[in-house]
């Protein structure tokens, strides 16, 4: 009777699919439609969740990395018994609805990922699985085994061809992730054409070779997917797992189901053919009684497991408590006070170096207190110096380990890191180079549009990498992320800032931060307290160096070029006030009256100094002001001679500056 109902709800859920692309124009059907049975057997057996707590920590992950088909997830999420009405998918892509046209974290209950750019679900699920075993690692006990749970993904051919996808793929396989478990809708359409148009390599092989368990199963038969998911978890065995599901694309449209046709919405066009085919009456959005009890009844069950869970884990505490304080802790936001307090003020032997290296002393101060803050690079530890010296190397053989080796791999590397903050146990940051910025971008993006606190830590800020030459020498980066809405980018411009620049990077909780760290010493120039330099940094632009009489020229600086641009004041006269500004975005966000007495809009005499492109400046400079930075590519030579020889320098500022005195 059970397979009947799954059968019967499988098709209820194309047409659920069908109704909803049909009523907007606008959507993709091939999936939802072609992956039916899988949903089908997901959201009935397969997975272990509860629908009235989405979140409880044990659930089973599932990740819809071919965002596309987002109809697939609506309709099974409303079906299973999750805060999604009816209504709802009646207002499919309709403004402020619950079911917009990609899914996206938090507006709708049961959406682990914000999905659509094809790949980064895949890199996602694999930072959840991550975060699953260094949950299981350090908090499962001999008599309690508080996390088991398993990380599924769904995704196409589009996702496969994604370089994000790729990394992520290898990433997993290496360090034996066996809690994952990807599904693939194997039907071999991309959106333009059949897809050996574009590709034709062996895939089971291909996964195969990244150290992954195969299944190829026929994708329309329940009991097929169901035996496949069930093998995939019984099988501990240090490898991921992928099941090939051989589907029909659009299947239940025979006008244009196997075909690239079948993708979007142009199905949608045959809806009442479809609809009898299907067997399912005329009227609209039909979910049948029967349908409904069957799902209500597995919701009844699933509640009860997730009870169950509660009373382990009460259990757990008792005999754990300080574990159970940890882990509690984990979900609670740090304030400046207790991040400052881990850190220790600089002194006249340690100030001066680089602000990367100065990071490194302030991480692993922090990493020191705070258990859950954990770390990784793109094969460059040495460089970015945020390696957490007593952390460990996170490895299949030391689950517990909190420096993760991503290799030579920014883009998977930003995906999994947004995996591992979707679940929200542990404080993630990953590192590399600035100028590789872009290889990662549509990671940080999507951290930015999801609200998540992933920290990038990118070193080797400007033209002052030196010798390495343009190729590495990055100019337009920090002005480019700049631009990215919902991002915080921290340029310090000494060592207590970059103290300030962690500070204000570890306490935020609603998005992500670029800490953008440099190659080249930085000499402390500032006589300000420690703390008033943290405290600048929180508020994103500060007085640095006051005016001592009628002010008449400001001068502003980020990162190496603040101690240039006192210097500069002190030389000029008593006229001159200094504005530190390591981070636009946060000073962006105080009050009109502390941007005024920051900046006051009286003084129109000001000047920007920046070792990088001038575009993002013009806020703050106004129609009369002037800067100086560099707009065009670097030179290979020493960063000092590169600096000077573009115009970043203390003769330079001076010429500009006396110029608008």
């Amino acid at each position: 009777m059970s397979d009947t109902l799954r059968n019967d709800a499988a098709n209820q859920a194309r047409g659920l699919a069908i109704d909803a692309v049909h009523s907007c124009s606008s959507g993709h059907l091939g999936l939802p439609l072609g992956a039916a049975e899988i949903g089908a057997s997901l959201f009935s057996t397969g997975l272990n969740f509860d629908p009235q707590q989405p979140t409880w920590p044990n659930r089973d992950r599932f990740i819809l990395s071919a965002g596309h088909g987002s109809m697939f997830l609506y309709s099974w999420l409303h079906l299973s018994g999750y805060d999604l009405p009816l209504g709802e998918l009646k207002q499919f892509r309709v403004l402020h609805s619950k079911t917009p046209g990609h899914p996206e974290y938090k507006e709708t209950p049961g959406v682990e990922a914000t999905t659509g750019p094809l790949g980064q679900g895949v890199g996602n699920a694999v930072g959840y699985a991550l975060s699953g075993k260094k949950l299981a690692s350090r908090y499962n006990t001999a008599e309690h085994a508080l996390f088991d749970f398993h990380v599924f993904a769904l995704m196409g051919d589009g996702c496969f061809q994604e370089g994000v996808a790729r990394e992520s793929i290898s990433f997993a396989g290496h360090q034996k992730l066996d809690n994952l478990i990807l599904i693939y809708d194997y039907n071999k359409v991309t959106l333009d054409a059949m897809a050996d148009k574009t590709q034709s390599e062996d895939t089971p092989a291909f996964f195969a070779a990244q150290g992954w368990e195969v299944f190829e199963i026929d994708g329309h038969s329940i009991d097929a997917i169901d035996q496949a998911i069930a093998q995939a978890k019984e099988n501990n065995n240090g490898k991921p797992k992928i099941i090939l599901a051989k589907t029909i694309i659009a299947k239940g449209i025979s006008e244009v189901e196997g075909t690239a046709g079948g993708h979007g919405e142009s199905g949608a066009n045959f809806a009442e053919t479809a609809r009898a085919k299907l067997g399912l009456p005329k009227s609209t959005f039909y979910v049948s009684e029967d349908v409904r009890n069957y799902f209500n009844d597995k919701a009844k069950a699933r509640s009860e497991t997730r009870t169950s869970w509660e009373q382990t884990y009460a259990s757990w505490k008792l005999a754990n408590p300080s574990l159970a304080q940890e882990f509690e802790a984990s979900n609670t936001s740090l304030d400046f006070e207790s991040l400052s307090a881990m850190i220790p003020e600089f002194t006249p032997e340690n100030a001066n170096g680089a602000s990367r290296a100065s990071g490194g002393i302030i991480f692993n101060a922090i990493a020191s207190k705070v258990p859950n803050c954990i770390t990784g690079s793109a094969d460059l530890f040495g460089s970015t110096k945020n390696y957490i010296k007593e952390g460990g190397n996170f490895a299949p053989e030391n689950l517990d380990g909190r420096n993760i080796w991503f290799g030579i791999r920014e883009h998977g590397m930003g995906a999994i890191c947004n995996g591992i903050a979707y679940d929200g146990y542990f404080k993630i940051s990953g590192a590399t180079f600035a100028v590789f910025a872009d290889y990662l971008r549509p990671s940080i993006r999507l951290a930015a549009l999801s609200g998540l606190p992933v920290s990038y830590i990118l070193t080797h800020d400007s033209v002052g990498v030196g010798e390495d030459g343009p190729t590495h020498q990055p100019v337009e980066t920090v002005s480019g992320l700049r631009v990215i809405p919902n991002l915080d980018v921290i340029r310090p411009g000494d060592a207590e800032e970059t103290a300030g620049a962690f500070i204000a990077a570890l306490s935020r909780t609603d998005g992500p931060t670029a800490l953008i760290l440099s190659r080249q010493n930085i000499s402390t120039k500032s006589m300000l307290s420690a703390q008033e330099r943290r405290s600048g940094v929180q508020l994103g632009g500060y007085i640095v160096h006051k005016e001592t009489a009628e002010l008449k020229l400001i001068i502003l600086a980020t990162g190496s070029e603040l101690p240039i641009a006192i210097e500069a004041a002190q030389d000029i006269g008593p006229n001159v006030r200094v504005v530190s500004m390591p981070s636009f975005e946060r000073f962006e966000r105080q009050s009109a009256d502390y941007k005024e007495s920051i900046l006051p809009n009286a003084c129109r005499s000001r000047v920007a100094i920046e070792a990088g492109v001038s575009s993002t400046w013009g806020t703050y400079l106004g129609l009369d002001g002037k800067s100086v930075c560099i707009d065009r590519f670097g030179l290979s030579a020493p960063g000092n001679i590169v600096m000077n020889e573009l115009g970043i320098s203390l003769e330079n500022l001076k010429s500009v500056a006396s110029d608008l005195v």
